[in-house]
């Protein structure tokens, strides 16, 4: 089978710890070639892929786009719109990564664009194969969990001050910068994957370190259908952390603290083709307390497997035909308009309705 000639779009964390060791090992995808100015970056991405051309600046790739399949925009936040709309103007198939846009006017052109140039178009949402969402899917599907009412989901780490080398603490909102456009948008891209698009936002957003120039202590509640609510916390001042997942029915209660090991395995070298990939240890797995004839029980439920590499598995089909993207990029619009909602429901104090024209009313 031809491999799909994938180009990388920035070569720093999000380039070169998650997309390319994804792409290197997902059976018939190359990294055909890397997109990077900064010159070490640049030896870099030569060590790592010596067979892929580099590229200075993304006109220049996009100049010979014919060579390339798919284009992956994993460049700062501010950036995915015109590079993604470029790519697609190319004849290229785009994955972006999270957050997708910073507005969702942006959102709306590049699907426009899309359908425009039948190009497939995908937002890299990884988290959606994370061990533990993946298990809490499931207790949901298999109707282990009944009646469920309630998700607590959080995000959170332990780094005091702020690290100006890093783009998205460096930068304000606007340009993509804080938690709310980072680690947030993956707990709401989550709960709307289970529940659908929410009827009500509210949220409070806070800067909490000294010359944090974008929010770093964010909290969103969603309200869906049937009054079903989603609780999603996310800051980087935790020095003690919370679960990681709390889901509440009326028969039970699933709970679950340690995250899911793919990013920490990525960042320590490794990739989809190890034994152990996905998989933690046992004392890791989650507690299922569940109410039955009567009876509370406690029961370990074992992860189920962590599977980054199945988003490009699906990308791959995508771009050859053969299946529909793994995200899609109205999803990831659904998940900017909350954004922009939440911001705006933090600024006014107070919970805002979401409705059917909550997508078109920019």
């Amino acid at each position: 089978m031809k491999p799909v000639r994938t180009a990388l779009v920035g070569y720093g964390l999000a380039g070169r710890v998650f997309h390319a060791p994804l792409i290197a090992h997902t059976r018939g995808m190359q990294v055909a070639a890397i997109v990077t100015g900064n010159d070490e970056r640049a030896a870099l991405a030569a060590r790592d892929f010596p067979d892929a051309e580099i590229f200075a600046s993304p006109e220049q790739l996009f100049g010979c786009a014919d060579r390339f399949d798919l284009a992956i925009i994993a460049s700062p936040t501010r950036f995915h719109a015109s590079q993604a709309a470029a790519a697609l103007k190319a004849g290229l198939a785009v994955v972006v990564d999270k957050p997708f846009a910073t507005s969702s006017k942006d959102c709306q052109d590049l699907i426009a664009l899309s359908r425009s140039t039948m190009r497939p178009l995908s937002v890299f949402q990884n988290r959606r194969w994370d061990n533990d969402f993946l298990t809490l899917k499931k207790l949901i599907n298999d109707g282990t969990l009944k009646n469920v009412y309630r998700l607590e989901s959080r995000f959170e780490r332990y780094r005091p001050a702020v690290d100006a080398k890093k783009w998205r603490e460096s930068s304000g909102i606007e340009d993509g910068g804080g938690l709310l456009f980072d680690l947030q948008s993956h707990l709401i891209d989550q709960a709307c994957h289970l529940f659908g698009a929410p009827r009500q936002v509210y949220a409070e957003i806070d800067r909490r370190r000294s010359g944090a120039t974008a929010d770093d202590d964010t909290f969103v509640a969603l309200q869906f259908e049937g009054g079903v609510r989603a609780h999603l916390w996310t800051n980087v001042i935790s020095a003690a952390r919370g679960h990681r997942f709390r889901l509440l029915a009326l028969n039970g209660t699933y709970q679950k603290h340690h995250l899911d090991p793919q990013e920490d395995a990525l960042r320590a070298g490794d990739n989809p083709s190890s034994a152990q990939w996905g998989i933690e240890p046992e004392e890791r797995s989650g507690k299922l307390t569940i109410e039955r004839e009567g009876v509370l029980s406690d029961i370990t439920i074992k992860s189920e497997k962590g599977s980054y590499e199945q988003f490009y598995a699906q990308m791959r089909d995508a771009v050859l035909g053969e299946g529909t993207v793994p995200v899609a990029a109205q999803e990831a619009l659904l998940t900017t308009r909350i954004i922009e909602m939440a911001l705006a429901s933090a600024g006014k104090g107070t919970a805002l309705e979401f409705t059917s024209e909550a997508l078109t009313s920019l």
